[in-house]
C-alpha cells in the first residue's frame, strides 16, 4: 500500500482555514452585541492575541513535530495524565465545533429552502464528512479547497459592495453608530468584546493535530495564513457593518448578519451568495473537525490510552473506526440537546480557550524541561506570559456572561475525562476486578476460575508490552527518572535499556551495576540491558522496531542536545520522557 499523499500549503490552510474564517459569519455580531462601535477594536485586540500564538505554536510544533497538538507537547513534557486532560478538551471542542457547524450550516440553508428539517440535514452534513473523511485526506483537501476559495471570494465580494454602499450613501449611519452610548465604559465593552471575539479563533489549533500529514515546512505557513486571513476579515467585517447597517439593525439580524449586510449592500443576489457560501464553509468547519480528531485520536491511540482495534486503517490511508467513533459521538450530543445549540456553546468556548491556555503552558514546559531540544523558532517568555493570560482572562470573561457556561461544560467533560481516565489506567482496573471476582464468585466456583482466568489474559496482554529506553550512559539518577516515569505513566512489566556503541567502545561497569541496582529497586519492572554496535539514528530504530515487533512510540530517549543530527520527527514517533 503506497503511503498517503502530504498535503501541501493550499491544501493544509483549507482544511483547518474554512473552521477559523466562519467564525466571521457569526462573530462580527456577536461582538458587535457586546462592543458596539468598537467591536473592531476588540477582533484586532483578539489578531493581537493570536499573532504571538504564531510564534508559540511554531516553537512547540517545531521542536515535536507530531500528531497531537496540546497532547503531543503535554505527553513529552509531563505526564500521561495530563496530557490526556488536553486530549480530552480537545476531542470535545471538536464535538462541538462539528455540532455546532453542521448546525448553523442548517439553519443558514434552512433560510433559503424553508421546508428544510434543520435537525435531520444536520445529521446528514455529519453523514457526508463521514463519509468524505474516511474516503482519504486527498478527497477531503479537494473539497476543503473549493469551499475555503468560494468562502474568500464572497467576503471581498461583500466587503467591496459594502465599501461601495458607504461611498454611496455617506457615513450618516456610521457617524450615528459611533455617536450612540455603550451600554458600560469603554474598558467594560472592550473587554467583554474580546472575550466573545475569541471564539472567532477557533481552528487555529488544528493544524497542530494532522502536522504529520503535511508536507515538511507547511505547517508555520498554515498558522501565517490563518492569522492573516481572519485579521484582515474579521474586524474589517465588523467594521463595515458598523458603518453601513444601524446598530439597532444588526441586533435584530444578529443570527445571519452579513447575509443582512449582503442583501442591504448588493440585492437578494448577493444575500443569496452568502448565505450559500455561509452553508458551504460552515460545513467545511464540520471537515476540520473530523480530520483534527481522526489525527488526535489515533495518535493517543498508538500510546495505548484507546484500544488498538481503533488503529485499523484502510487502502487509503484513514482510520474508517476512529472516524466512525467520532460520529456517532457528534450524534448522541446532537440527540441529547435535541439540537439546542446553546448547551454547545458553553462546551465549545470553555473547552477551545482551555485547549489554547494548554499549548501556551506547554510551552513554557518545553523551554524549562527540553530547553536543549532544537526548534525552528522560539517565542519569547514574555509572550507566551501575555498570550496565557489574554486566553485566561477570555475564559474569565465568557463565564461572567454565561455562567451557565460552567455547568454545561462540566456536564460534558467529566464523564468524558473520566471514560479517557479509566482507559488510560485500565491495568489497574483489571487487578481490582480479579480481587473483586474472587472475593464475590467464592460460592461459584466454575463462574469464578473463568472470569479470573478472562481478566488475568487481559492484564498479562497489556503488561507484557515491551518498552525501549535508549541510553548513551546515563548516570543513575537519570535512569531513576525513566524507572518511575514508566512505572508511573505506562501499562508495562518489561523495560529494555538500549545503549548504541561504536566499534571499539565499552560500556562502563559502573552503568552496569547502577541498573541493576535500579533493576532491584523495581521489582514490578523487568528491565533487559541491550548493547547494540552501531549508529543511533532512524535506521537503527525501526530495524528494531521491526525485530522485536515494538512500536517506535513505545521507545523513549531523553532530550538530545543542538548536534544531535536528526529532527524528532525522524525518528519516527520516539518520545522524550527526560
Amino acid at each position: 500500500m503506497a503511503p498517503p499523499k502530504k498535503l501541501g500549503q493550499l491544501a493544509a490552510t483549507a482544511i483547518c482555514g474554512n473552521d477559523i474564517t466562519s467564525s466571521c459569519l457569526y462573530v462580527s455580531a456577536l461582538t458587535i452585541g457586546y462592543a458596539g462601535q468598537y467591536a473592531f477594536v476588540a477582533l484586532l485586540i483578539v489578531a493581537a492575541v493570536l499573532f504571538l500564538f504564531r510564534k508559540i505554536y511554531g516553537e512547540v510544533v517545531g521542536a515535536l513535530p507530531l500528531n497531537g497538538g496540546a497532547y503531543n507537547v503535554l505527553l513529552n513534557t509531563t505526564s500521561k495524565n495530563n496530557a490526556s486532560l488536553a486530549a480530552c478538551l480537545t476531542i470535545l471542542s471538536y464535538m462541538a465545533t462539528a455540532v455546532l457547524s453542521a448546525s448553523e450550516a442548517m439553519h443558514y440553508l434552512h433560510g433559503l429552502v424553508h421546508q428544510l428539517p434543520v435537525v435531520w440535514a444536520t445529521v446528514g452534513v455529519l453523514s457526508i464528512f463521514l463519509a468524505l473523511t474516511i474516503a482519504g485526506i486527498t478527497e477531503s483537501a479537494t473539497v476543503a479547497i473549493g469551499i475555503f476559495l468560494l468562502h474568500l471570494t464572497s467576503m471581498a465580494v461583500l466587503l467591496l459592495a459594502a465599501g461601495l454602499l458607504l461611498f454611496s450613501e455617506g457615513t450618516s449611519v456610521a457617524m450615528a453608530n459611533f455617536q450612540a452610548p455603550l451600554r458600560a465604559g469603554l474598558p467594560v465593552v472592550l473587554f467583554l468584546g474580546f472575550s466573545t471575539a475569541m471564539l472567532g479563533i477557533s481552528g487555529f489549533e488544528s493544524s497542530a493535530n494532522f502536522v504529520e500529514e503535511q508536507q515538511p515546512g507547511v505547517f508555520p505557513k498554515t498558522l501565517r495564513n490563518m492569522w492573516t486571513a481572519v485579521s484582515i476579515i474579521n474586524p474589517l467585517m465588523a467594521l463595515m457593518a458598523v458603518l453601513v447597517i444601524p446598530l439597532a439593525q444588526v441586533q435584530d439580524n444578529q443570527e445571519a448578519l452579513l447575509s443582512f449586510m449582503g442583501e442591504r449592500a448588493g440585492g437578494a443576489w448577493l444575500g443569496t451568495l452568502i448565505s450559500i457560501d455561509a452553508t458551504l464553509v460552515l460545513c467545511g468547519a464540520v471537515l476540520t473537525s473530523f480530520v483534527g480528531v481522526s489525527g488526535l485520536i489515533r495518535r493517543m491511540t498508538l500510546d495505548r490510552i484507546l484500544p488498538q482495534f481503533l488503529l485499523k486503517e484502510n487502502r487509503r490511508g484513514s482510520s474508517p473506526r476512529i472516524l466512525l467513533l467520532f460520529y456517532l459521538l457528534c450524534l448522541s450530543v446532537l440527540y441529547i440537546t435535541a439540537g439546542q445549540l446553546a448547551p454547545l456553546a458553553g462546551v465549545y468556548t470553555i473547552s477551545f480557550l482551555l485547549v489554547m491556555a494548554f499549548f501556551a503552558l506547554g510551552n513554557f514546559l518545553l523551554k524549562f524541561k527540553r530547553e536543549r531540544l532544537p526548534r525552528p523558532e522560539q517565542a519569547a517568555p514574555f509572550a507566551v506570559a501575555v498570550a496565557l493570560v489574554a486566553v485566561l482572562a477570555a475564559v474569565y470573561g465568557n463565564m461572567r456572561m454565561h455562567p451557565e457556561y460552567l455547568v454545561v461544560f462540566i456536564q460534558y467533560f467529566v464523564p468524558s475525562f473520566l471514560i479517557i481516565y479509566l482507559m488510560l489506567h485500565r491495568n489497574a482496573l483489571l487487578r481490582y476486578a480479579i480481587v473483586v471476582l474472587d472475593s464475590l464468585m467464592l460460592g461459584v466456583r466454575r463462574l469464578s476460575v473463568i472470569g479470573r482466568r478472562l481478566l488475568t489474559t487481559g492484564l498479562h496482554r497489556l503488561s507484557q508490552q515491551e518498552f525501549v529506553y535508549f541510553t548513551k550512559g546515563d548516570d543513575i539518577a537519570v535512569l531513576n527518572k525513566v524507572m518511575m516515569y514508566v512505572e508511573e505513566n505506562e501499562m508495562t512489566r518489561r523495560l529494555k535499556v538500549v545503549t548504541v556503541l561504536k566499534a571499539g567502545e565499552s560500556l562502563p561497569e559502573a552503568f552496569r551495576h547502577d541498573l541493576a541496582v535500579l533493576d532491584r529497586a523495581y521489582p514490578d519492572l523487568a528491565v533487559e540491558l541491550v548493547t547494540l554496535e552501531g549508529t543511533f539514528g532512524p535506521a537503527l530504530i525501526q530495524e528494531l522496531s521491526r525485530r522485536w515487533k515494538i512500536p517506535t512510540n513505545f521507545m523513549f530517549i531523553a532530550s538530545p542536545g543542538d548536534h544531535f543530527p536528526y529532527r524528532i520527527a525522524d525518528l519516527g514517533g520516539v518520545r522524550l520522557i527526560i
